[in-house]
């Protein structure tokens, strides 16, 4: 795999925000959970430590705890510089004050950076990126991706988000994104494309509200399930 680490930013969401960004309820925290593009989030270590089933892969697993260390803490004052740059864009609410979105990112980074090296001896970490997944068909319940696929839609073409989810739903029999917006806070204009293409290929998507919003307007996921089939009387 290539991939250089230096060419990342890593930062981390917290096992909270996964459940609220993906409305995440006790059956699903129960069933098997894939987790595309997360990055050093706490989610899979909170998640194992409650007896869950979840897999996450990222291209930055290929390196170890030191290295993504290193990474975070030359990124980390760059980021918040931003995140004070661009404060008017986020609502601070659930976070209040710059001050306390860092010290949350920071704990989901340790929570992750201390359960690394046995998650990934245990396979709960897997090198890897999409649009291909190194798993076997219907492998995982529930596929999701978090600030990534639509984030990115000016850098990330139309047809690789439609390569990517169908990859997604190839391993998994329910996939979610979040949010729907890219960089510049207006919805990724992917979202009609998808759409459009998700049912020509037998899926059903769903936009649905979530009761988180941290990025201003970044309170939707996109939902992608099989169409059912037509019960005929």
């Amino acid at each position: 795999m290539s991939f250089a680490l230096d060419k990342v930013v890593p930062w981390g969401r917290s096992y909270d925000e996964y459940v609220a960004m993906f409305a995440l309820t006790d059956a699903d925290l129960k069933s098997r959970i894939l987790g595309c593009g997360d990055g050093p989030a706490g989610f899979n270590s909170e998640l194992t430590k409650r007896g869950g089933n979840v897999t996450s892969i990222d291209p930055i697993y290929s390196f170890d705890t030191r290295q993504i260390k290193n990474r975070i803490v030359e990124t980390y004052e760059t980021v918040m510089t931003q995140m004070r740059e661009n404060k008017r864009d986020y609502v601070w609410e659930v976070i209040p004050s710059i001050e306390q979105l860092g010290q949350l990112r920071m704990s989901a980074i340790e929570t992750f950076l201390a359960d690394f090296d046995a998650g990934k001896q245990e396979g709960r970490y897997i090198p890897g990126a999409l649009p291909s997944l190194p798993f076997d068909v219907k492998k995982f319940d529930l596929a999701l991706s978090s600030h990534f696929l639509f984030l990115y839609s000016t850098h990330l073409s139309a047809d690789f988000h439609l390569q990517a989810i169908l990859d997604m739903l190839r391993v998994s029999h329910e996939v979610r994104v979040f949010p729907l917006l890219a960089l510049n806070g207006v919805l990724s204009p992917h979202i009609q494309f998808l759409s459009e293409s998700l049912a020509d290929h037998g899926f059903t998507t769903v936009i649905k509200q979530v009761a988180y919003e941290f990025q201003r307007g970044g309170n939707e996921m996109f939902i992608i399930k099989p169409t059912a089939p037509l019960l005929l009387p």
